[in-house]
């Protein structure tokens, strides 16, 4: 089988399919009397694993997915696999724990005006922490209060209030507070607890879909891993 004719199932060229060898996500192929590669159903079945594995655990891990199994580390290979799957249930625990922050803010009673701001004495009463606890999580970026310009005094809009219940659910959860701040990033620009909901949702779906990529995965690694017993029986 010429890289051509690898390659133009899935849309790619033949020098891909050459880099690809290079890097070692495919088995090195033979050579035919002529010199040219020769590419066989091992090729198809590697390359068919490589496509399933990207979506299921980023180009990356892929790659080093491939070139462990061709040189035979199976193991360190599952080992890589394993910390993806290990990465996927934190992501899911954290937006739990995201979740519920938003919910139990959602079920606070507050009184104030949607516009009110609040003290760092207040949030941090309302917390039940101190507050050289929130002064620490602003510093690392995860608060941004702003000044009173008449006292200098942190104030606190409604957006810092849910940051900061966000961030104890968190930090209870046993997260540190650099894992924290990207997650905050992405909802920051959440502005309703609808809006907060869809995101919420959004982000479910993502980890849904990965998850059924990385069984799709799975069954493809498994076979190709019987593909290279074969051919190992048969050389």
């Amino acid at each position: 089988m010429r890289p051509v004719d690898l390659a133009r199932p899935y849309g790619l060229s033949g020098q891909a399919i050459r880099n690809y060898e290079a890097a070692g996500i495919l088995p090195a192929a033979g050579r035919t009397a002529s010199g040219y590669r020769d590419y066989t159903s091992l090729h198809v079945a590697a390359l068919r694993t490589f496509v399933a594995l990207v979506p299921a655990h980023g180009h990356a891990a892929a790659r080093s997915i491939m070139a462990l199994l061709n040189t035979g580390r199976t193991d360190e290979a599952l080992t890589v696999i394993d910390r993806s799957h290990a990465e996927l249930l934190s992501d899911r625990r954290t937006l739990d724990s995201i979740e519920q922050a938003l919910t139990e803010l959602t079920r606070a009673p507050d009184e104030r005006p949607a516009h009110r701001t609040t003290t760092v004495g207040a949030l941090a009463h309302r917390l039940g922490l101190r507050p050289a606890t929130l002064r620490r999580w602003e510093r690392a970026g995860l608060l941004q209060p702003r000044r009173d310009p008449a006292t200098g005094y942190r104030t606190y809009a409604p957006g810092d209030v849910r940051d900061a219940h966000i961030v104890h659910q968190l930090r209870r959860g046993g997260y540190v507070l650099a894992q924290i701040v990207p997650l905050l990033g992405e909802l920051r620009d959440v502005t309703s607890p609808a809006s907060a909901a869809s995101a919420i949702a959004e982000r479910r779906h993502r980890l849904h879909t990965r998850a059924l990529a990385m069984l799709h995965a799975s069954a493809e690694t498994g076979d190709y891993l019987h593909e290279r017993g074969r051919h190992t029986d048969n050389g």
